[in-house]
C-alpha cells in the first residue's frame, strides 16, 4: 500500500479497536490496488477429509496498511528467506505484505454447511476504514454452489473486523439465518470487559437479540460424521480454544481417521510464523500466548497428516511442517 495515503478516521474506528492498535496507524487500501492484487485469486481450492469437504473461499486481497518488518519486528533475515520461499506472492515491493482474507466452508455429505469466519464484509462494513471491501464471499458461495440457507453453522475464529464482515446485514439481521454463531465465552467476555462497545453492537448483540449466538467454552464438537460410508460417519469437526492473538480466538479441527484439516483463524497470520513460530504479530493481543499457542498447534499438526487451512497466506492450503521443512498442497 501506498503509506503516504491520507489516514481515515471513520465512523468504523472499531477496526483498530478490535486490532489493538491506534486509529493514527490505520489508512485506507485502494481499490486499484486491491483488484490489482485479488484478480487472480477466485480458484476455489477444496480438500477432503472423510466424506467432508473443505471448501477455501476467497473474500479479498490487498496490501497490509504496515511493512512486514514492522508487523513482525523479531523477524531475521533468514525467516523472511525461509518465508518467502514458501509464499513468494506475499511478498511485495518496499517490503509490503500482500495478504488474502480468506474463509472456509465444510460441507457435509448432507449437504449442510458449516463457514468458518465471514471475512471483511461490504462498504461500510467494520473493516472499511483499513481492508479491501466489498470482498466477494457471496458471489464466492454462489461459485461453490452453497446457499446462505444451506449454513447451519457459522464458526467466528475471533471478533477482528476481517472475521465478521458478512456475518450480519447493516439493519443486524443475521446474514445466515438458518445458523447458528460460534464464539468462545473467553472472546465475548473480553469485549464485554471493555473496549469492545463497537464490536458488542454490531455483531453479538444483533446474533443475541435474534437467538443465534452459541457460546461455547473450551474444545466443543459441532458434528461428527453422519450418513454415507463409515468413513464419512467417523469423520468429526470441532472448535478448539487457539488463544493469544485475542483471548478468545478458536480453530476448527476436522478430523477423519489419520488425516486432519486445521483452521487456523490467525493462529499464523503470514509464512514467516510458519517457518519459524517464535515470531510475534505486532497485533497479537498477548505475544507470549500465542506463540505458545502457535507452537503446540504446529507440533501437534506436524505429527499427524495434517492440512493447514489458513486465513491471510496467499496459499490456502499448507502442509503442517516437519522441522525447518513447510511445503504448500
Amino acid at each position: 500500500m501506498n503509506h503516504g495515503h491520507p489516514i481515515e478516521r471513520s465512523r468504523f474506528l472499531l477496526a483498530a479497536a478490535a486490532l489493538g492498535i491506534g486509529a493514527t496507524q490505520l489508512g485506507r487500501v485502494t481499490a486499484a490496488a486491491a483488484a490489482g492484487t485479488g484478480r487472480s485469486r477466485t480458484t476455489t481450492a477444496v480438500r477432503s477429509v472423510g466424506g467432508f469437504d473443505v471448501i477455501a473461499l476467497y473474500d479479498a486481497s490487498g496490501p497490509f496498511f504496515t511493512t512486514r518488518q514492522v508487523a513482525f519486528p523479531t523477524a531475521t533475515p533468514v525467516d523472511w528467506e525461509r518465508a518467502e520461499r514458501l509464499d513468494p506472492a506475499a511478498f511485495g515491493p518496499d517490503d509490503q505484505w500482500n495478504l488474502d482474507f480468506r474463509c472456509y466452508a465444510i460441507r457435509r455429505p448432507n449437504g449442510r454447511v458449516i463457514l468458518v469466519d465471514t471475512g471483511v464484509g461490504p462498504a461500510g462494513s467494520p473493516a472499511s476504514s483499513w481492508a479491501p471491501v466489498p470482498g466477494h464471499l457471496p458471489q464466492r458461495l454462489i461459485d461453490a454452489g452453497i446457499d446462505t440457507d444451506d449454513v447451519d453453522l457459522v464458526v467466528l475464529t475471533h471478533v477482528h473486523s476481517d472475521h465478521v464482515g458478512w456475518s450480519v446485514h447493516p439493519d443486524g439481521v443475521p446474514m445466515f439465518a438458518n445458523a447458528r454463531y460460534v464464539l468462545q465465552h473467553d472472546e465475548i467476555a473480553a469485549l464485554e470487559a471493555g473496549g469492545g462497545e463497537a464490536m458488542l453492537r454490531y455483531l453479538v448483540d444483533p446474533l443475541r437479540r435474534a437467538g443465534r449466538l452459541w457460546e461455547v467454552s473450551g474444545a466443543t464438537p459441532l458434528v461428527g460424521g453422519s450418513g454415507g460410508s463409515d468413513r464419512c460417519r467417523s469423520t468429526t469437526v470441532r472448535v478448539v480454544p487457539t488463544p493469544g492473538h485475542t483471548p478468545g480466538h478458536q480453530s476448527v479441527l476436522v478430523e477423519g481417521g489419520r488425516r486432519q484439516i486445521a483452521i487456523t483463524g490467525d493462529v499464523l497470520v503470514h509464512a514467516v510464523q510458519l517457518v519459524n513460530p517464535d515470531v510475534g504479530y505486532r497485533y497479537e493481543d498477548d505475544q507470549e500466548i500465542a506463540r505458545v499457542t502457535r507452537q503446540a498447534l504446529l507440533a501437534e499438526a506436524g505429527s499427524r497428516h495434517t492440512l493447514l487451512a489458513t486465513a491471510h497466506l496467499r496459499q490456502p492450503f499448507v502442509t503442517a511442517p516437519s522441522p525447518g521443512r513447510p511445503r504448500h498442497r
